[in-house]
């Protein structure tokens, strides 16, 4: 269970401190598929950094499975089962996808294996698993192998910035799949997506919506999405992938 307490985070600019996360307060239980949503600038990306230790809080506790993670790096938290993936996977030049999927499951895994959660993602096994993770991978191939990565890891809480960010309209289809497996998955995994998009919204269990760094709706998918859909809350729901 992922518990966050009164966190807040303030950036430093030119007038001063700016407010980005005002003391959230949040409880998601384990084995849940949650979406946060909410207009641009509204904090969304901030609160999946902070979750995953990339931007350090400057006040609350963050608390997983009964332990307080606040002061946790992120490397630990990592250990502790958290994943992140970005809006941007990162590209490695000189490593290959089989390592990098070796990397993430913490040991050896033979080909066989590794072949197995490229599989999972939708990807053609022998056509990338001795690929570099480079400028030659599309934003959707990457976003698979990200993807693949984190199965690896058989992570216990699995966080999502935007998944949608810079794919076409195939690579997104594949992506809810990807979404829609990892959901009915009989393996014991919290997934928290960070998402604009009706599709990625409506295979929530529940729906956040944050805006001006609150949450101001928390609810199941068939409770909220009626109400934000064509609202100030849901600027960039149902934006278009492109084809």
């Amino acid at each position: 269970m992922l518990e966050l307490r009164n966190i807040s985070f303030s950036a430093e600019d030119e007038g001063g401190k700016t407010e980005i996360i005002r003391n959230v307060s949040l409880t998601i239980p384990d084995n849940r598929f949650v979406v946060i949503t909410g207009p641009n600038g509204g904090g969304k990306s901030t609160l999946a950094k902070l979750i995953a230790g990339i931007q350090p809080l400057t006040g609350g506790n963050i608390i997983f499975d009964g332990t307080d993670i606040t002061d946790m790096s992120i490397t630990d938290r990592a250990r502790m089962g958290i994943g992140f993936a970005f809006q941007q996977p990162v590209r490695f030049k000189g490593l290959t996808v089989l390592d990098l999927l070796r990397i993430a499951s913490g040991n050896a895994l033979s080909v066989s294996e590794a072949c197995d959660y490229l599989s999972e993602v939708g990807l053609c096994a022998k056509e990338y698993i001795d690929r570099e993770v480079n400028a030659s991978l599309s934003g959707g191939e990457l976003k698979r192998i990200e993807i693949a990565t984190i199965l690896a890891r058989d992570v216990k809480l699995a966080v999502f910035d935007e998944p949608e960010a810079g794919i076409d309209l195939w690579s997104f289809n594949n992506l809810i799949r990807i979404f829609e497996k990892m959901r009915s998955s009989d393996k014991k995994r919290t997934i928290l997506v960070i998402s604009h998009q009706e599709r990625i919204l409506n295979i929530a269990d529940e729906i956040i919506v944050l805006a001006d760094g609150n949450i101001v709706k928390q609810g199941s998918k068939d409770e909220i999405l009626p109400e934000i859909v064509g609202t100030q809350y849901a600027a960039g729901v149902c934006a278009k992938i492109e084809e």
